[in-house]
């Protein structure tokens, strides 16, 4: 099977104003063939060993270090973090904290398998990036050829959960954000009902996600990181106030309510989907995957509050804790309130951020159903405001936000973050490692598979059974 990538469907996650990188096929791609790469080839081995896609790159507008590492926490401190005491309530103390440091270390390690085979193919196809798609589909074509007649499935399939994890998220937020500053007006006694906030904030939300360039976005990816770190630290000040004994809750939770955790868990570790993004837009990609790069040193962070606020939050509102954080603090504080306002507002200028990965998925498609630049660009803002409109449609009837959070953790999070990059792995090193069956990384990247079928399947069947009962 010849690659040609340009007829590729899946749309590269990339800047919208940066696609110049996108350079013309080389012969290489065109004459590439895995086996004879591996075992015949020798020139043609050395020929891509000797392409550096990072040399490769142009980029308009390109991130710096601290730009990347700005918005992969404004990626990452979102909703889900508030959302760690509710996960916690569903796999009891001990578990929810060990579990929840397992899981950020394997989600890491899968955001590193990803970038190592998007450069592992780039260097292969002679391309300066690829997309989270592309990689998936170009694993496969590289790999055995029993996998060719997927490749272009696998695409569309990361495509969708993309899609709709990002838009999950989308959902989640806008409620958060409407629910929170609900709660803040009764403060102030202003009674608002939260459908009413979620028209109010249409405009702005509307008028924000306009921005199409990831660099634009840098300055509401500080606000907003700002803004959470703020909250959260407050939020400690009561978390930490007569904290009663670690014995008062449950160490282990039911084995029912597991599968509730793992979706909320895994909704938590939301950056998986803008990973690729980031890494393709630096100025100095090569700093990305450092043992003290940006990918380790932002986990780092995530991982420990996330594990910090779930472990105290649990242990201080036991099974009283909510879907957010912010609705069990005393209605009637100052400080409390001050919390639900600032991280309404940083969640609110964290929508664009999640909003960027749908749009680079859609837009490119709807944009060559026109001819000229100017009516491109009309159909592509048309485009923006009609999916605001639809996750604002989903906000508005979405009945629990805890049990959302966990269903959009379970079915999208968990097939992109721990499913997709070993398999992806598998098929990109086949020919070359000629995995053997003790070999430690093939199985290694099965078990990681299998865990996250498992809790895809368990975890959505379980979620899905919490809403009907919900809305019941």
């Amino acid at each position: 099977m010849t690659p040609n990538p340009n007829n590729l469907e899946a749309a590269p996650l990339l800047d919208e104003n940066d696609n110049k990188q996108r350079e013309k096929p080389s012969p290489l791609q065109v004459t590439f063939n895995p086996t004879k790469q591996f075992y015949g080839s020798t020139n043609q081995w050395n020929k891509i060993l000797r392409y550096d896609p990072l040399q490769h790159r142009k980029l308009d507008h390109p991130t710096t270090n601290i730009d990347t590492l700005l918005h992969m926490l404004n990626g990452n401190l979102g909703t889900g973090i508030l959302a760690m005491p509710d996960a916690f309530k569903n796999a009891g103390l001990y578990v929810g904290f060990f579990g929840t440091m397992i899981m950020g270390v394997i989600c890491t390690h899968s955001m590193h398998i990803l970038v190592k085979c998007s450069h592992e193919l780039c260097r292969r196809y002679e391309m300066p990036s690829m997309s989270f798609s592309e990689v998936g589909q170009y694993a496969l074509e590289s790999g055995s050829s029993s996998l060719h007649r997927f490749s272009r499935l696998i695409g569309v399939l990361i495509n969708c959960f993309l899609i709709l994890m990002q838009v999950g998220f989308c959902c989640v937020y806008f409620l958060f954000v409407a629910v929170n500053l609900c709660d803040f007006l009764e403060y102030v006694e202003i009674k608002v009902e939260v459908f009413t906030i979620l028209l109010c904030l249409l405009i702005p939300l509307i008028a924000m996600n306009m921005i199409r360039s990831l660099k634009y976005l840098t300055p509401t990816s500080l606000v907003a990181s700002a803004l959470a770190v703020s909250g959260i630290t407050i939020a400690f000040m009561f978390l930490l106030q007569d904290l009663p004994h670690s014995t008062s809750v449950a160490p282990v939770s039911e084995w029912s309510t597991m599968p509730l955790y793992f979706g909320t868990a895994m909704y938590a570790f939301e950056g998986i989907g803008v990973i690729l993004p980031l890494e393709n837009n630096m100025k100095t990609p090569r700093d990305f995957r450092r043992w003290n790069g940006v990918l380790n040193t932002g986990m780092t962070i995530v991982v420990c509050l996330y594990s910090a606020v779930g472990f105290y939050g649990y242990l201080k509102y036991g099974e009283e804790a909510q879907g957010s954080i912010t609705l069990n603090l005393p209605n009637h504080e100052f400080l409390a309130q001050l919390v639900r306002l600032l991280m309404a507002i940083a969640v609110f200028a964290s929508y664009a951020l999640q909003f960027y990965v749908p749009m680079t998925i859609i837009g490119p498609p709807v944009r060559r159903w026109f001819g000229s630049s100017d009516a491109q660009d009309w159909a592509e803002y048309a485009l923006r405001i009609a999916l605001i409109l639809f996750t604002f449609t989903l906000a508005a009837i979405i009945p629990n936000l805890g049990a959302f959070i966990s269903l959009v953790g379970a079915v999208s999070t968990s097939m992109l973050a721990l499913v997709f990059p070993p398999l992806i792995e598998i098929a990109t090193y086949w020919p070359n490692r000629q995995y053997g069956t003790w070999n430690w990384i093939l199985w290694k990247d099965i078990v990681i598979t299998f865990f996250g079928l498992g809790g895809f399947f368990i975890g959505t069947s379980t979620s899905v059974t919490h809403i009907i009962t919900e809305w019941k």
